[in-house]
């Protein structure tokens, strides 16, 4: 976990929040007469307490009642692809309880790491894990999927609970739904490269992005890392681009996009301005992990853009046995 609160209102309570806090890497709260160390004072309300840290957090565990994280929570709750993992357990740590984004937010996983410290029993409640049955979400998080249509999860996961075939298509291209409910899953595996003029407007960025990707045939939400060179890495419209996307916004010297092996297009004028004869194909690449270039550059009125594909993603490696009739053509990555 990257950021985990864990929050407790007696003494027994306050140890399992400060055990949880330190093994997990997290911060651990309490009311200020059991407060102190590396525990810090819950001052306020809990239910403000909660609003503060629940869109900041991937998870939040309450060392309570389950009435009061459930009253906590309830205000902040948003959708399953935003809400952090909520977990509870009674004080004595006998059950820890995944509340709240079992599979997306990984509330199942950290329940039962949570009651591996405390010698618990982490108690599961979702229909495919007491079934022993692969989430189609569970497995999209891990394999670093993106789900399109989310409202599909719900058909997919009854069909598989009841033994029917399924429809999920694991795939970055743009293409017709083979089955009548499809669920589209979208590895984030391409390196978008980009060259910009200085002073490019975000909205002239976007419309030229949405051009190129459907030129391409290829969804928005595959895309893992945006990528320039480095005298343009303070340029506002990449770094709202970066930010609208939700990826890292990646640049590197000319020196080292020149030496990226492979055969590029080239433009003396860029070499003159940048060092480097080419910027957007080379810096797709590069961020891909020397990956494949899938789509050359191409120009749009102050601005550059080329495709590349992670050369190490392969969607087969562990495929769940829910997914097991999706073919190859549908789900090729």
């Amino acid at each position: 976990m990257t950021s985990l609160h864990a929050v407790a209102f007696t003494r027994d309570g306050t140890e399992l929040a400060r055990l949880i806090a330190a093994r997990l890497g997290g911060r651990a709260w309490a009311p200020p007469r059991y407060a102190g160390g590396d525990v810090s004072p819950l001052t306020g309300s809990i239910a403000v307490w909660t609003r503060e840290r629940f869109s900041s957090s991937d998870a939040l565990v309450f060392v309570s009642a389950c009435g009061i994280a459930v009253r906590a929570v309830a205000p902040c709750l948003k959708d399953k692809t935003r809400d952090p993992a909520i977990v509870c357990l009674d004080d004595r740590g006998r059950n820890v309880i995944s509340l709240l984004s079992g599979h997306l937010g990984g509330a199942n996983e950290l329940a039962r790491r949570v009651a591996a410290l405390t010698g618990g029993r982490p108690i599961i409640t979702t229909a495919t894990d007491v079934h022993k049955v692969e989430a189609v979400d569970a497995w999209a998080k891990e394999h670093d999927c993106a789900i399109e249509n989310i409202g599909a999860v719900k058909s997919v996961s009854a069909a598989a609970l009841n033994g029917e075939k399924i429809g999920v298509a694991v795939t970055e291209m743009e293409q017709p739904a083979p089955w009548p409910v499809t669920l589209w899953l979208r590895p984030r595996n391409l390196a978008l490269g980009v060259g910009c003029k200085r002073g490019t407007t975000s909205a002239a960025l976007r419309a030229a992005l949405d051009d190129f990707l459907s030129g391409a045939g290829v969804s928005k939400l595959s895309l893992c890392a945006l990528a320039s060179i480095d005298l343009k890495k303070d340029e506002p419209c990449l770094a709202d681009l970066a930010r609208e996307l939700g990826v890292p916004f990646l640049t590197f010297p000319a020196a080292k996009l020149a030496a990226v092996p492979g055969q590029f297009s080239h433009s003396q004028k860029v070499l003159d301005v940048t060092g480097v004869g080419n910027v957007c194909e080379r810096a797709a690449v590069l961020a891909s992990g020397l990956g494949v270039l899938l789509r050359g550059k191409a120009r749009y009125p102050g601005v550059t853009f080329a495709l590349a594909r992670r050369k190490f993603f392969d969607h087969t490696e562990k495929a769940a046995p829910s997914m097991k009739n999706v073919s190859d053509t549908e789900a090729q990555a």
